[in-house]
């Protein structure tokens, strides 16, 4: 009869594998060595798995590490910018002082190009309409929630409407390639009489050529749809569009 050879507990196979000094060491570290271990590597400040004072760490083990310490461990610059194009884009609108609250990432996709081989101008014009809409959402929530945010774009009660567009074309786009676009408002200019227009400015930027590649200039009208007419939205409305000018 033939018997069973395999070992049937780690014992007999470390009988068998007397060159196994992986299992022996394993088996012979004690538990608290490994706990140093970790624990030196959360306060090494080149590790990977270094946490600074006053911080958590991730949710999960699979949540993706932070970008500064992981440039800090792989000995790069401290800069988040090489490592997150988003990121960057979000502090070049920042420092250009449009609104965060309007902040519209926009995927270009083969479908934008022309003949031309870059993205047609006219494609722009929706660009900046998708994130018009995010940015008025932003509006509509703060003056009356969720409720007036979707009023605002389904034509019911005041809302805004677009007067007049005028782009300015900087740099060709092709794809693949992502745009952050994003919004501010203009001061009134001195002797403005028309309480129902404004201007707001907007600009693209490329992530993948770091630059920004299209400005915009409009005039937005309030608009009451239940009286089809341009009104005068009330200082409520005007204090949260200008509240949102962060630079001349």
């Amino acid at each position: 009869m033939v018997q069973n050879s395999r070992p049937t507990n780690i014992n007999a196979a470390r009988t068998q594998i007397p060159n196994s000094p992986q299992i022996n060491e394993l088996d012979q570290r004690p538990c608290p060595y490994f706990l140093e271990e970790l624990q030196a590597a959360f306060r090494d400040p080149s590790s990977p798995f270094h946490l600074p004072p006053g911080t958590q760490g991730p949710e999960s083990p699979d949540s993706p590490p932070d970008p500064a310490h992981l440039a800090a461990a792989l000995g790069l610059s401290e800069s988040v910018e090489a490592l997150e194009p988003l990121e960057e884009a979000r502090r070049k609108l920042l420092k250009a002082g449009l609104d965060p609250g309007s902040f519209w990432e926009q995927r270009v996709v083969w479908g934008d190009h022309d003949s031309f081989q870059h993205v047609n101008n006219v494609r722009y014009i929706r660009f900046f309409e998708s994130a018009r809409i995010h940015w008025m959402l932003s509006l509509g929530e703060e003056l009356g929630g969720p409720d007036r945010a979707s009023a605002m774009i389904s034509a019911q009660g005041v809302s805004l409407i677009l007067k007049s567009i005028e782009v300015q074309f900087r740099r060709p786009v092709r794809y693949p390639d992502t745009l952050l676009i994003g919004y501010r408002p203009l001061r009134l200019a001195e002797g403005h009489s028309d309480p129902a227009t404004f201007f707001v400015t907007a600009s693209a930027y490329s992530l993948s050529q770091k630059a920004f590649v299209a400005h915009s200039k409009e005039a937005l009208v309030w608009y009451d749809y239940d009286n089809l007419k341009k009104c005068d939205p009330g200082e409520r409305a005007k204090e949260v569009v200008f509240s949102r000018i962060r630079k001349e």
